[in-house]
């Protein structure tokens, strides 16, 4: 079975040490959803999803050492994300698209966004972004593909996790280390098509 979640990720650092990646998907099995993933400076990984049925995908997907099913929002404009649950508070300030997003904007979206195309790239991605991967196995037996379309830079970024100041922008340093593959070190905003295949449980 093959699933797609339409949408972006959002990788930022921070002074604090802490690390977030932020899911907004437009369109997923689960409908339109937004998800965080956190790892503190002393490596602790933490999952905030609106959902038990999304947080239990999620789960299966990726790696954390703690998951917590809070209502979230996700506000999205031209120049900004806002995303705010009970745990985690942040507000990304959204630049111009950085070189990588005008390269990957020259291939045209059908062919990026295919598990095809991921393949190809993936070598590259290795060598050239530190930790980043577009395709890989993921967790109970799954297969999944990053299709990017663009990238934007993060230019900053404020907020609280746990009630504690996250404090300036960073780069995503060391890689986030939820599953096979990080965000790109620059901050920034990636418009994406994940492909995830399951194994069949016949």
């Amino acid at each position: 079975m093959r699933v797609r979640f339409v949408g972006e990720i959002a990788g930022v650092g921070s002074s604090s040490g802490v690390r977030v990646v932020v899911g907004r998907w437009v369109r997923s099995p689960y409908g339109e959803v937004a998800d965080a993933m956190v790892e503190t400076a002393d490596g602790h990984r933490v999952l905030v999803a609106p959902s038990r049925d999304l947080a239990d995908f999620i789960a299966a997907t990726y790696t954390f050492d703690e998951v917590r099913v809070e209502p979230v929002e996700l506000v999205a404009t031209a120049g900004a994300r806002r995303f705010t649950s009970p745990s985690l508070h942040l507000e990304i300030e959204v630049g111009r698209p950085t070189a990588l997003g005008r390269l990957v904007a020259l291939v045209p979206r059908r062919i990026a966004t295919s598990p095809l195309w991921c393949a190809v790239t993936d070598p590259v991605a290795r060598v050239v972004l530190r930790g980043v991967r577009t395709r890989g196995s993921a967790g109970g037996g799954r297969r999944e593909w990053y299709g990017a379309h663009d990238v934007r830079a993060v230019v900053a970024v404020r907020g609280s996790f746990d009630g504690v100041d996250l404090g300036e922008l960073r780069p995503v340093d060391p890689p986030a280390r939820f599953g096979f593959s990080s965000t790109p070190p620059r901050p920034s905003i990636t418009s994406v098509v994940t492909t995830i295949d399951l194994p069949d449980e016949s």
